[in-house]
């Protein structure tokens, strides 16, 4: 299968990606929308006309940020919505809120390296329920309203570090292995590309397609228990930059149609056949391995049916 390249590249910026695309009379949710990248994303997609919604934890800072998209691009539809990806009773109230269709869904919030082993109060690993399980139910819970926008595009905002580790099946909340915040992370980087995979795979004949991506290095509250950017300077991006594959997914007509791929830097990456380079790029086979994508999408269910047992 052919990789889709596109005219953007490394240095594009999210505003470049949506000049002369028309988002007017679509709905859009974006997880996250609140710092980072989620609001460069967001202001891209309110820019070409799009009606957002900014889906997070700090409603207070989601006004302040709805307020200056709003202010800067004349587009005054602009909502914030409460979502803790964490809580899955906070998803479910979310689902629940939504009425009518949805026509692009970023899947942007994340943590990264938590030190110490937390579990949510559904008893899973903070970084794999955070940055997968809850997009996960939130995917699955709006899965009717993509369906009636007679064509839905889903975004999965995933990492270079999906490289440290595959979905670990046996072991997902490290209630055996010893707990490492980089595998951890890697483990649901990994995850949020499967997503997509499956995600594809189960409803591209119902006009929904999804596909995953590396926003590269850029600095943002992400790295809070990092110590900040290792990467070299000349590796880094600019959050205008870090949102550009996002708004690509999200808006490019050059994407209709297209799912189940992974995307760095505005373009489809190869799949490594060697071992990974730190900071290189390319994404790892088990991320796009179609068994991982379906097994993961049904242990998933049964997380989310026990929450409801």
């Amino acid at each position: 299968m052919e990789l889709i390249k596109t005219p953007f590249g490394f240095g594009s910026t999210a505003e470049e990606i949506v000049q002369n695309v028309d988002m007017t009379n679509k709905r859009v949710i974006i997880t996250g929308a609140s710092s980072g990248i989620g609001i460069e994303t967001a202001h891209a997609l309110a820019s070409s006309g799009a009606d957002v919604t900014l889906a997070v934890r700090d409603t207070g800072a989601g006004e302040r940020i709805a307020n200056d998209i709003s202010a800067a691009t004349g587009n005054t539809l602009i909502h914030v919505a409460a979502l803790d990806l964490s809580n899955l009773d906070s998803v479910a109230a979310f689902v629940k809120g939504w009425h009518g269709p949805l026509h692009v869904l970023v899947n942007n919030a994340g943590i990264m390296a938590v030190p110490q082993l937390e579990l949510t109060s559904d008893g899973h690993e903070m970084q794999f329920a955070t940055n997968f399980l809850g997009h996960f139910a939130l995917t699955v819970g709006l899965h009717e309203a993509l369906v009636s926008a007679s064509g839905a595009r889903i975004v999965s905002v995933s990492s270079n570090a999906h490289q440290f580790s595959p979905v670990i099946f046996d072991d997902v909340d490290y209630q055996i292995r010893p707990y490492d915040p980089w595998s951890a992370y890697g483990q649901s980087k990994t995850a949020c590309i499967l997503l997509a995979v499956e995600a594809t795979r189960r409803w591209s004949h119902e006009g929904i397609y999804a596909n995953a991506l590396n926003p590269g290095a850029i600095a943002t509250n992400l790295q809070k228990y990092t110590g900040g950017l290792k990467t070299p300077v000349e590796k880094r991006k600019t959050p205008a930059q870090g949102a550009a594959t996002s708004v690509l997914l999200a808006a490019s007509p050059l994407l209709e149609g297209i799912g189940g791929r992974y995307f760095e830097d505005c373009n489809e990456s190869p799949v490594l056949r060697d071992r990974p380079v730190m900071f290189g790029g390319g994404v790892a086979p088990w991320a796009l391995d179609p068994n991982n994508a379906e097994h993961l999408w049904e242990i998933s269910l049964g997380m989310l049916e026990a929450k409801k047992a």
